[in-house]
């Protein structure tokens, strides 16, 4: 299974009022494990950069800011290729039918879309994008969902996440989009069965679960468990969480 994990940034939040796209990142995913192969362009917006977009992810109407610097050079969207360049590149790399994993895919794709569809190329079906901010609202209600906030949950290191940027946040997203899923090794359960054989070419034993030794350390930071105890609070005394120790 090809599965695309994506992220944009862009000079705001309404393609349809002007505002850009001035990166995509994406890396590929193959039966859950990265390739290797990724897609990366900066954009010229052909507009300037609003100060609340700067904020966000760093990148001003000229250069790249300093924390970026270091790691890309000194780069001048003014001299970057607009859209147009890399619109038709973009689809080829997610191909027609890959699963793309986006974290809040409706804003992302709308961009992506209007962009596409202003170049009159074919447009991505909402149906393709599978939205790990839903996913993570769906599995913890109640608790923050931001990339950052899972990174900590799932305790993944995003140290080098100083200002958003597109590939950046796509190969720390399928980190996380992994754990959502049930952790970095989803299809390890999928050779049981009479006569699998373990890794050693060795026929398995009828393997059972069984507790574990040892709890697993807590994930919930201290704000997270506050929020989880007022949201049972306000299902009243009957709820069955209240009844839990």
């Amino acid at each position: 299974m090809r599965e695309i994990v994506l992220d944009t940034e862009t000079t705001g939040f309404d393609p349809f009022s002007g505002d850009r796209i001035v990166e995509i990142g994406a890396l590929e995913l193959y039966n859950h494990l990265p390739t290797g192969e990724t897609f990366h362009v900066y954009i010229n917006p052909e507009r300037g950069m609003p100060e609340e977009a700067f904020g966000v992810h760093g990148i001003g109407p000229d250069l790249l800011a300093v924390p970026r610097a270091a790691e890309a050079g000194e780069v001048t969207l003014k001299d970057k290729p607009v859209f147009s360049a890399f619109g038709q590149k973009f689809l080829d790399f997610i191909g027609n039918d890959s699963r793309l994993v986006i974290h809040n895919a409706k804003f992302d794709m709308k961009f992506l879309n209007a962009e596409l569809s202003w170049l009159n190329l074919p447009q991505i079906p909402m149906a393709r994008a599978l939205d790990t901010l839903e996913i993570a609202r769906t599995k913890f209600p109640g608790s923050p969902a931001s990339l950052d906030a899972l990174c900590r949950r799932f305790g993944i290191n995003n140290s080098a996440r100083t200002l958003h940027g597109a590939l950046l946040d796509s190969e720390i997203l399928a980190e996380v989009y992994l754990e959502l899923i049930g952790g970095r090794q989803p299809d390890l359960v999928l050779a049981s069965g009479p006569g699998s054989k373990s890794k050693d070419g060795n026929a398995q034993d009828d393997w059972r679960p069984a507790p574990r030794p040892q709890k697993l350390a807590a994930r919930l930071t201290a704000e997270e468990e506050a929020a989880h105890r007022e949201f049972v609070e306000k299902m009243g005394e009957d709820a069955l969480w209240s009844k839990m120790g």
